[in-house]
């Protein structure tokens, strides 16, 4: 079984930056990629970004050169840095852990943390 808890959101103004967490506990096979998704209200949950263990990465076009994903795998612990943060990225974020970046997004989800950006 695998847990997830993220952390870091919050209310920020446009062009500001905030920076999540999302500890995972339980089997390390089941965290060998580790992911961000959100979503707004009204829209479906969308990929935001994702990691593997090894450290390649996959953002979505929205948010390259904007926000950037990293892990700690001595914690088992992953990022999102987010810059230059936009309205339009008000949503619930969401941690999602499976084996491979191609498996994501698994049943394996964190509660989720609100992001509120105003303009």
């Amino acid at each position: 079984q695998v847990q997830l808890v993220e952390s870091g959101g919050g209310l920020v103004q446009a062009g500001g930056s905030l920076r999540l967490s999302c500890a995972a506990s339980g089997s390390i096979f089941s965290t060998n990629a580790m992911g961000w998704y959100r979503q707004a209200p009204g829209k479906q949950r969308e990929l935001v970004a994702a990691i593997a263990r090894g450290g390649r990465t996959n953002y979505a076009d929205s948010v390259k050169g904007r926000f950037t994903i990293s892990r700690d795998n001595a914690k088992n612990t992953v990022y999102l840095q987010m810059n230059s943060l936009k309205p339009e990225d008000t949503a619930v974020y969401y941690c999602n852990a499976g084996p491979a970046i191609a498996t994501l997004p698994s049943r394996h989800w964190g509660q989720g943390t609100a992001v509120t950006v105003s303009s």
